[in-house]
């Protein structure tokens, strides 16, 4: 699995359907209206994110390492 900066996976959440409820420092928080989940994304510059936070989040969002491509 490649890792990925923190702006990717926030644009494919957006397209789910995941709302941006407010961002905190690096951190965009976003709420699933459907499930009421909260989801965290760090987004520090263009860093990548280490491996097992992605894996975390992709968990969370039920997104699969092809939705990344």
């Amino acid at each position: 699995m490649k890792s990925v900066s923190g702006k990717q996976p926030c644009k494919i959440v957006e397209q789910r359907g995941w709302i941006l409820q407010r961002v905190k420092g690096s951190h965009h928080i976003y709420e699933n209206p459907e499930s009421e989940q909260i989801l965290s994304i760090p987004v520090h510059r263009n860093q990548d994110l280490k491996i097992g936070t992605l894996k975390a989040l992709m968990k969370v969002a039920q997104l699969s390492e092809e939705d990344l491509l």
